[in-house]
């Protein structure tokens, strides 16, 4: 008779950890309310709003790098003010003259009878100037110093540089308004010391195991070439039906999921044997239920075992415009009778407070983390994690402004923090709803951790700052930024500890399945 080994069980049961959601500030919200619904503003407002709100942190910025500089510069408050032969600095918003953008007055000239070229991949050319502007006007950029640097359309800048004969202003030097405070960075978040009969993760010693989240984007559910076998090992994995003991006690640190954008397959508008079989609303609109009740399914699943965030993007039934506002909850039967799935917009802030006990009663709370009992109960710890999201749109669009290489999608990533700007391109050639008292794409705080979504690649840094440019003591900024990739094409879901912000891949992949990275 053969001897079957017994399935491998925990000795002690694994217990989920539980996070709380924080209201972020109204300042940090992107969903448009009743005040700011018109469409009758002309989009210069945005401009002049985002310049009136950046550019006291760029005269401070400038005013402490260019103190000591020779030729005692001086800040001269209009760009049309400026002498001709005299170290100055001035302070306004780029402007890209491109001859291979997108031009909206051709567009109307253009003739209708005539196919529309096909979108650019990139608008950089040899051919680009850059000109700075502010309410009295605009001035040429010139110098290596400019070539030279990441510049798009919507940064608001400070240069130094002499005004030359041709009118033109020569940069010596460029300056920023620097990364946004961080209010969290001081601000540790809790760790639980872990039994040592728990884990053993990656043949490792036991150690502390912290509270993920986990991060996926380009789903994709619908598309003709659809990673369904990686779909359904990803909700088992994050149900903790998957794998063996390692895998099922990593999957048991994860209490949050982040959907950045792109769940639904493009629809096909191609005519053809499977638009007859499909259902038809409308004239000549076709329309499946299949990727909703696909997407549906998956998400309750996942909404069993921990919260889910979902955010639309470019490919999803959304407005194009940014910022894309939540996609109907009324769309999902199964996951919107669940408390704990939030259909989020596009961008939006995820504001995270660790969860009030530890995740079992094995756990015990590490020395120096900021926690206290009383009659029995574990208060809640004061740490919050602070994550910005995005379905990649304003990446994508900044990554045809500039030269690759040398600059990387990555680079540019970093730069809009220290631009505290997500989408300095919106309105020129990103769309982007006609705001008349606010640019909501201002970075009012620096998050903990960057998320973009549904881009080419994986990549990561750790960006940090320890506050000397703000001329603040003990004001250090830490941000994590994460660039996710299609999940479709790769099979990658990204793990952030919440705790260290280290990061880690799991990709899903099924042999002979070329979706999802099924060939590597």
């Amino acid at each position: 008779m053969a001897v079957i080994d017994p399935i491998p069980t925990p000795s002690v049961p694994l217990t989920r950890p539980s996070t709380t959601v924080v209201t972020p500030p109204d300042s940090a919200s992107f969903l448009i309310g009743s005040n700011d619904k018109s469409y009758r503003h002309q989009y210069s407002n945005i401009y002049f709003v985002r310049l009136r709100a950046l550019r006291q942190h760029v005269e401070q910025q400038a005013q402490r790098k260019w103190s000591g500089v020779a030729g005692n510069p001086v800040f001269v408050p209009r760009v049309l003010d400026v002498e001709k032969g005299k170290l100055c600095f001035v302070i306004g918003t780029v402007y890209m003259e491109m001859p291979l953008k997108p031009n909206v007055l051709e567009d109307i000239a253009r003739d209708r009878s005539i196919p529309a070229p096909p979108p650019r991949e990139k608008y950089y050319s040899d051919s680009d100037s850059v000109t700075l502007e502010d309410e009295s006007g605009r001035i040429c950029l010139v110098g290596s110093r400019v070539t030279s640097t990441c510049l798009v359309t919507g940064v608001i800048l400070g240069a130094l540089g002499i005004e030359t004969h041709t009118g033109d202003f020569e940069v010596v030097d460029l300056c920023y308004p620097g990364m946004a405070p961080q209010p969290t960075a001081g601000l540790e978040w809790p760790s639980w010391k872990v039994s040592d009969e728990i884990m053993d993760v990656d043949g490792t010693a036991p150690q502390v195991s912290d509270e993920c989240i986990a991060l996926v984007s380009g789903l994709e559910i619908g598309s003709l070439d659809a990673a369904d076998g990686q779909l359904q090992l990803l909700a088992e994995y994050l149900t903790g039906e998957a794998g063996g003991l390692g895998e099922q006690s990593q999957s048991s640190c994860i209490s949050r999921l982040i959907i950045a954008g792109n769940s639904f397959a493009p629809i096909d508008t191609s005519k053809g044997e499977s638009e007859r079989r499909s259902r038809k609303y409308g004239q000549e609109v076709p329309f499946s239920p299949h990727p909703t009740q696909a997407l549906s399914a998956y998400l309750t699943d996942i909404c069993r075992s921990l919260s889910v965030h979902l955010l639309p993007g470019p490919l999803d039934p959304a407005a194009t415009i940014l910022p894309q506002q939540p996609i109907p909850r009324a769309m999902f039967g199964g996951p919107s009778h669940y408390a704990n799935f939030s259909s989020e917009s596009n961008p939006t802030y995820i504001n995270v407070s660790p969860s009030r006990e530890p995740p079992s009663t094995s756990r015990t709370s590490q020395p120096g983390a900021s926690s206290s009992k009383a009659n029995g109960h574990v208060e809640k710890v004061d740490a919050v994690r602070s994550i910005l999201v995005h379905s990649g749109q304003p990446l994508d669009d900044m990554f045809k402004y500039v030269p690759t290489p040398p600059i990387t999608r990555m680079a540019l990533a970093e730069a809009t923090l220290r631009w505290r700007h997500i989408a300095p391109t919106a309105p020129d050639t990103l769309w982007c709803h006609p705001y008349f008292a606010k640019d909501p794409f201002v970075i009012p705080e620096t998050p903990d951790i960057y998320v973009v979504g549904n881009q080419p690649a994986f990549a990561t840094k750790l960006v940090s700052d320890d506050g000397s440019a703000d001329g603040e003591e003990g004001s250090p900024k830490r941000c994590r930024i994460v660039l996710v990739p299609n999940f479709r094409q790769s099979g990658v879901l990204v793990l952030v500890n919440m705790r260290t912000l280290d990061v880690r891949r799991v990709q899903f992949a099924m042999q002979g399945m070329s979706a999802g990275g099924g060939e590597t």
